[in-house]
Parts: C-alpha cells; structure tokens; sequence
C-alpha cells in the first residue's frame, strides 16, 4: 500500500538495524485516516472470506482493528496481556513472545467472545518472528472458529515470520512489506495494487 510505505519512509525511524519506529502514526499516536484507508485495503483483500470477527492482541492492534471491524461491519475483540479483576475465569489461553519487548505474554481471550461459529481475521501492526500471529491463531484454534487469515500493517520480509506462516497455508496480507533496513535506508518489497 503506497500511502503507508511514503509515511514509513517519511516518519519512520530505524534503530539498530532490527527495530522500526513508527509511533508517530501507527502504535503510540494514532493516524485514524490512514487506519480507515489500511481497513478499506484488508476490506478489499478479504472480500470474499466472510470475515465476522477481527482479533488482535493489546495494544498496538486496537485502533486498527476497531476501524478495520468498523469497515467489515462486525466487532474486534483483543487478546489481554493482564487480565484485572474483572476479567472472565472462562477464556482460552497461549503465550506469545514479544520481539520487540523480549518478554514472554500469557495472553487470554474470554470464551464468550471467540465462539465456534465465528469467521476470523487476525490483524496486527508488525509481523517479523511470527510469534504473535501464532498465538492468535492458537486462540482462534482453541475456539472452534475458522481462520480467515491475517492482515499485516508492516511486514519485516527479511525475517522469518511470514515464510513461517504463509508455510503453515495461512493467508497473509501485508499492506507494506520491508525487505531490507540498514542505516536509515529502507526496501519494500514491490507488489501490485
């Protein structure tokens, strides 16, 4: 998607090599313009999939799936990383480790919200290792739901993650997809719109 692959180059800013900032737009100050017209594209990729649930993990996934469930016209709900004291005993649980933090999350999604007859798309800000996808699909599994496929904002397609899911014969889409960083220098990897 050229309007998020101007606004990394413009905005986005490379650490070590490994670790893409993009918080001015995507995952601390939110750009809800640019996540209606990232919705419209996974609209237009997942058309025929029937898509009735958005799932992603707190926090950086919750503005764009709210607007992403707002375009499919169905409800997003988020794995919680804590769960409070007002949290369901009912859920279905996995871990998942965060590449950018190196931590490890017992994350949980109520058993009232993820049910067997749910069409799911999973939709997150980053994919590079894969481990957060994989725990999302885990949850979806544990549910009985189908698994539509998963949406991407930022593919890092210099690491493994995609490879590894696209392996397993799930339907990826990544609106941006890096094939290299160096310095300030990024690549994307060409594709057609």
């Amino acid at each position: 998607m050229k309007q998020l692959e101007e606004r990394i180059l413009a905005e986005g800013i490379v650490k070590d090599g490994e670790i893409l900032r993009v918080d001015s737009f995507l995952n601390h100050q939110m750009d809800p313009a640019l996540f209606r017209e990232m919705a419209k594209e996974w609209k237009k990729r997942f058309a025929d999939a029937g898509v009735n649930k958005i799932l992603t993990i707190e926090a950086s996934g919750i503005g764009l799936a709210c607007i992403a469930a707002e375009e499919f016209g169905c409800r997003a709900v988020f794995a919680k990383k804590v769960a409070g004291r007002n949290s369901d005993a009912d859920v279905y649980a996995t871990k998942i480790t965060s590449f950018t933090k190196g931590k490890v999350y017992d994350v949980t999604v109520s058993k009232r919200f993820l049910q067997p007859e749910d069409r799911v798309l999973i939709l997150d800000d980053f994919l590079a290792n894969g481990c957060a996808l994989e725990g999302l699909m885990d949850l979806v599994h544990q549910s009985g739901a189908t698994l539509c496929g998963c949406g991407i904002a930022i593919e890092k397609g210099f690491q493994e993650g995609g490879k590894k899911i696209r392996a397993k014969g799930i339907r990826v889409e990544s609106l941006a997809i890096i094939e290299s960083m160096s310095g300030n220098s990024l690549t994307f990897s060409q594709r057609e719109e």
